[in-house]
């Protein structure tokens, strides 16, 4: 599982945050068996209803929403830097699709600190911070 200030979370090997995406899609949940359901349900998971792609507050689904700009931000600059310290100033220019963002980081991170009880189980997955968990 997640060592508190990791940014991005992987079990074995697997991207957790794609993993639930997966198993939570429609298509995946029903040929699952009562069993799996059960066991997917007793961490928080259910069924999307939709077929789309999850999509953010914003309603912007796919690849770089703000959100994904920011857990790659945070990733890049724990990479770099090997801890999760981040000033609330600093900017972190991250590339997505062969797009430049200029991510605020730290606001990023403190907004989502400040709002951690109503991110959802995927968002909080994603951040696999230990304040983003409990």
């Amino acid at each position: 599982m997640c060592e508190p200030g990791e940014v991005l979370c992987w079990a074995r090997g697997i991207d957790v945050g794609t993993w639930n995406t997966r198993q939570t899609s429609p298509a995946v949940w029903d040929t699952l068996s009562p069993e799996q359901r059960e066991r997917l349900e007793a961490l928080g998971l259910t069924r999307r209803t939709d077929t789309a792609p999850a999509t953010t507050a914003a309603g912007k689904s796919g690849k770089g929403t703000a959100f994904e700009r920011g857990i790659a931000a945070l990733a890049q600059f724990v990479q770099r830097e090997g801890h999760l310290k981040v000033s609330r100033q600093h900017i972190e220019t991250v590339v997505i699709d062969g797009q430049e963002h200029a991510v605020k980081a730290g606001v990023f991170l403190s907004n989502h600190k400040s709002r951690r009880a109503r991110l959802s189980a995927e968002q909080r997955a994603a951040l696999c911070i230990d304040w983003a968990t409990t």
